[in-house]
């Protein structure tokens, strides 16, 4: 990729398969360059219709008697999101909750599953909420939380994360993608350390879903969690969701014990009696208008294809890098993600001394892209919404402002 003119970009999008998906998602202002697709995605113009439909008819003409159908869109949802993007097959993904809260309920579960066990593993580089809710669990039962070193560039590596794991270890728990990075773990290796070892892995899926495979059942993973609202697209807020392996259900007990998972849920019994699958991850009233925007954004997901999706993000951030090296490696900026295609999802962190005032600018002169404590400049170009000129004008307007 050789030709780093504006017109350059212009003949690669009009070679992109991907193209026509952008007008199927709502643009008020086309000189607005977003390059945060990775924090929360744009709204398909399917999901505002659905929605606008959803409440005059359904909430507004069905009332109650909507719940005959309602009851059941966590897990319809969580099926067609396993079978277009996680490859999972059905009655293992639920749409529920927030991931934060879904992690705690796959942790809690794991940890119970494993008594006798005193350590849980992560890594220092993981998600704030994700560290902070192990290291709440630690404290709470007497456990050690053992936080392995990953690169803050080229993420954690499978080797540093099976020297880590032993068999005093319960339970495993990384991200696939880092949220600084972009860098990906090797699901498939970790999860078999986590085996061999007798412990349990749980995988957060957040910057995954939507932007490359997961392929959770060939992986052999045990639990997942993950949120909707970036490349999904489900909106702010969206539900979450979570994974349990067909293997794992009948000997895991998640903790918040609600009447959505209950058996014979309107029998309003005595007794906590759990439904003996996926669904006792449930636990209270699920959100139906937000299950409604992301079970629209699964279906264009769907049909763009998660393999095209993947192609289409390594191509856009080669290309970001690309014109990183030939623009601003002479500025002071450094790329702070791998530079291997195949070892980065679909965001990029350049690094740069100013980054959190680089961000501010590129904001008021219509980029919007992300920051990163303490020096990254984070640019999620979506591949279901982003054009090469969109990558070519934001590093161009980053550029100018670093020069000035």
């Amino acid at each position: 990729m050789t030709d780093l003119t504006r017109e350059g970009a212009e003949k690669l999008d009009a070679a992109d398969l991907l193209a026509p998906f952008r007008d199927r998602f709502v643009i008020d202002d086309p000189s607005v360059i977003y390059m945060d697709g990775n924090s929360l995605g744009r709204l398909p113009i399917a999901t505002e219709r659905r929605l606008a439909e959803f409440i005059r008819q359904e909430w507004g003409g069905e009332l109650i008697r909507g719940w005959d159908h309602w009851l059941t869109l966590p897990g319809q949802v969580g099926d067609r999101l396993g079978a277009a993007l996680l490859g999972a097959a059905p009655g293992q993904v639920i749409v529920s909750d927030s991931t934060t809260v879904n992690l705690y309920k796959c942790a809690v579960a794991a940890l119970d599953a494993r008594p006798d066990r005193r350590v849980i593993v992560t890594d220092k580089e993981n998600f704030p909420s994700d560290r902070y809710v192990f290291e709440g669990l630690a404290g709470q039962r007497g456990l050690t939380l053992r936080m392995v070193e990953s690169d803050p560039v080229d993420g954690l590596t499978a080797e540093v994360a099976a020297d880590a794991i032993d068999e005093d270890v319960a339970l495993v728990s990384f991200s696939h993608v880092a949220y600084a990075s972009g860098a990906i773990a090797d699901m498939g290796s970790i999860t078999k350390a986590a085996h061999r070892a007798g412990a349990l892995a749980l995988w957060d899926l957040s910057h995954t879903v939507g932007s490359l495979p997961a392929e959770l059942d060939a992986s052999e993973v045990d639990l997942a969690v993950g949120c909707t609202y970036k490349y999904v697209n489900g909106g702010p807020g969206a539900p979450a969701f979570l994974y349990v392996s067909h293997t794992r259900q009948a000997a895991l007990r998640q903790p918040i014990w609600g009447w959505f998972g209950q058996r014979e849920q309107f029998e309003m019994g005595p007794a906590y009696d759990p439904v003996p699958d996926v669904t006792q991850f449930l636990v209270g009233t699920p959100p139906v208008l937000g299950l409604v925007a992301v079970d629209e954004g699964v279906k264009l997901l769907a049909e763009a294809g998660i393999h095209a999706l993947r192609e289409k993000g390594l191509a856009l951030t080669s290309y970001l890098i690309h014109l990183h090296d030939e623009w601003l490696a002479s500025l002071g900026f450094q790329v702070g993600s791998p530079r291997d295609a195949a070892q980065r999802g679909s965001h990029v962190s350049l690094r740069h001394p100013d980054a959190r005032a680089l961000c501010r600018a590129l904001i008021s002169h219509g980029v919007i892209p992300d920051f990163r404590t303490p020096d990254r400049v984070r640019l999620g170009p979506a591949p279901i919404t982003t054009r090469y000129v969109d990558v070519w004008d934001a590093m161009n307007r980053l550029r100018t402002l670093a020069t000035q």
